[in-house]
């Protein structure tokens, strides 16, 4: 029986929400604000967390942003419910890498297909994890662009013997750049990669180019910098071979 946490501090709609689950065969846990769900995920191990963004103490934002810190809650799925539906508040939400984004009120059909749905990917990704490598998947693990190198067995990548700190989706950005080196790759393919969403250009490009500023820092470059990801103009982003110290 999956269990789901929910964080919310409303308690009427916690409830409702919280019925809606168990009458579906779900376990719930309940918390009116990040706080007390940090607390209850250090306690319990979750399938799902649902999270109200306006709430008291720690905001849904974040919540998102100290679960995704902690290695242990990387893969749980995280949806945003929330009665906030700024445009700005949407983009942001997205930006941070959140799985899902429903705005209240929502039906009981919308919110169990969310949720199956989710749970449903995160089974199939667990178990494409499980499978035991074999000599030629970890050769495919390993990519090497100039001075950048990438496992992505290990989900890890250098700049000459430095390993870089990255976040998944930062990670997950710059492994499909280094697969397609020299290659324009447009932002609509790199957020469909990265956030999992089919969108416009305007959008993915709103999205993305916080991450590639992210990126490019880390990768050693300064402010201004494109380094070796270059941005081609209207068009994408291309990863060209670092040459330089």
């Amino acid at each position: 029986m999956p269990t789901i946490l929910v964080a919310d501090d409303q308690p009427d709609l916690q409830a409702m929400i919280s019925l809606t689950l168990e009458s579906a065969g779900f376990q719930v846990l309940r918390a009116g604000d990040g706080l007390e769900a940090l607390a209850i995920l250090q306690a319990q191990a979750v399938d799902l967390i649902l999270a109200d963004i306006a709430m008291p103490r720690m905001n849904g934002f974040q919540f998102y942003q100290r679960v995704r810190e902690n290695p242990r809650w990387l893969a749980t799925p995280f949806i945003f419910l929330t009665a906030r539906s700024l445009d700005s508040d949407i983009r942001y939400g997205k930006e941070l890498g959140v799985d899902d984004y429903l705005s209240k009120p929502i039906e009981p059909e919308d919110l169990l297909a969310a949720v199956q749905g989710r749970l449903r990917r995160a089974l199939q990704l667990a178990q494409l994890m499980a499978q035991p490598a074999t000599p030629a998947l970890v050769e495919q693990h390993r990519i090497a662009v100039g001075r950048l190198r990438i496992d992505a067995g290990q989900h890890r990548a250098w700049m000459d013997d430095q390993l870089i700190d990255l976040s998944a989706r930062e990670f997950t950005l710059l492994e499909y750049l280094a697969r397609r080196a020299d290659t324009m790759v447009s932002p609509q393919a790199l957020i469909s990669v990265t956030h999992g969403l089919e969108t416009d250009d305007l959008e993915a490009g709103s999205l993305l180019r916080p991450m590639i500023r992210s990126l490019r820092r880390k990768l050693g470059y300064a402010v201004g910098e494109m380094g070796c990801i270059e941005n081609v103009r209207g068009v994408g982003y291309r990863l060209i071979a670092p040459t330089h110290g």
